[in-house]
């Protein structure tokens, strides 16, 4: 009995310190790391989702109808400008460039005869041994054999023009398509062949972006609707299917002229550089843009903000040290920080750590966190 005592009177102080610890501990406002939201002049950023288009595209025709001989090119592989695409039958136009030669030789072999005739016939005139009339005639003989041999000479190159046509170049730099026609068959001009293929050049590519109207007015600090925006853009990027960023960056082209009346958006035109051919045509493209001049907007940890069934909010710790729940309005991404459109002025405290265990009017501990390195 008196050694039970003896425990009860050791073990009473031990038991009524822990429970004053316990309830010291309960009684600590807890302890929350925060971070000043803070303003900064920032570009605002915006995000597209569009597709890549060709630069322009050439569509090879033949202009003479004939049989197609040979192809020399690989589809859907790069062809340079002057490079031999098709070889037509030219047995045709073979035989008339050298009947036109042969017609030409005829002329010039009578014009000499009617120059001579004309050139005889002047001083014979001078003394009356031939009429005026035959002095006509032979002056009539020569402007036609002239007249003759120029025409030749026409037909002859447009002879030579036709034989050209039956050799098809590349006009320009880029990627061929497949080929419908095949070795043997008639193609040309009223045939079901009357178009070959088509060229894509990539040198560069284009990618449209539609902004509505109301924000392109807003954001260009303009009052009515402009096709000069070539400083609007700025630090334009573009991201692919894979998530990869293309590595050159793209630049302004031009402003389309028509604005798209049910929507009410506008289309400006950005370019890419392609000298890769990496870029295809109608190939899905994200474009990333800073658009208009800088502009003062708060900026806050990405993990500061909490985000629920649509609902963005952040725990604003107020001077006095008490939580506030604050649902707020965020914009674009900066970065490691959110920028915040609504519900946070320049300033303000708000919480990183803590947000399962914070109340409205809660009392807490704040401890500034370092962003040096946000």
């Amino acid at each position: 009995m008196q050694a039970s005592l003896k425990w009860a009177i050791f073990i009473a102080p031990i038991l009524l310190y822990s429970c004053k610890s316990q309830l010291k501990s309960h009684n600590e406002p807890l302890v929350v790391e925060v971070v000043e939201a803070k303003a900064e002049m920032l570009h605002t950023q915006r995000n597209f989702i569009s597709t890549i288009s060709a630069n322009y595209s050439a569509t090879i025709q033949p202009r003479i109808a004939s049989y197609l001989t040979s192809s020399s090119f690989e589809n859907g592989m790069p062809v340079k400008q002057g490079q031999l695409l098709f070889t037509l039958d030219d047995s045709e136009q073979r035989a008339n460039r050298l009947a036109a030669e042969a017609a030409l030789s005829s002329a010039r072999a009578k014009a000499v005869e009617a120059r001579r005739n004309y050139e005889r016939a002047i001083p014979l005139a001078r003394i009356n041994a031939i009429s005026q009339t035959q002095l006509d005639q032979y002056t009539a003989e020569n402007v036609a054999a002239k007249a003759s041999v120029n025409s030749s000479r026409q037909n002859l190159a447009n002879a030579r023009l036709a034989e050209s046509y039956t050799k098809i170049y590349s006009p320009i730099n880029g990627i061929i398509s497949s080929s419908n026609a095949h070795i043997g068959d008639y193609v040309g001009v009223g045939t079901q062949f009357a178009t070959l293929t088509t060229i894509q050049n990539i040198d560069t590519v284009s990618v449209d972006i539609a902004l509505p109207m109301n924000e392109y007015l807003t954001l260009s600090g303009k009052s009515n609707f402009s096709y000069e925006n070539s400083k609007l853009l700025s630090d334009i990027t573009l991201t692919l299917a894979d998530g990869s960023v293309y590595p050159l960056r793209g630049f302004y082209k031009f402003t389309r002229q028509s604005i798209a009346g049910a929507l009410g958006t506008i289309i400006i035109v950005v370019g890419f550089d392609n000298p890769d051919y990496a870029l295809k045509d109608g190939q899905f493209a994200r474009i990333s843009t800073r658009i208009g001049s800088p502009k003062q907007q708060i900026i806050v940890p990405q993990q500061a903000v909490s985000q629920e069934q649509n609902i963005s909010s952040v725990w604003v710790i107020r001077p006095d040290s008490t939580a506030e729940f604050r649902k707020v309005k965020p914009g674009n991404t900066y970065g490691s920080y959110w920028i915040i459109d609504e519900g946070i002025s320049n300033g303000e405290v708000v919480a990183l750590t803590g947000g399962m265990k914070l109340k409205n009017g809660m009392k807490v501990t704040p401890i500034t966190k370092s962003t040096q390195d946000e």
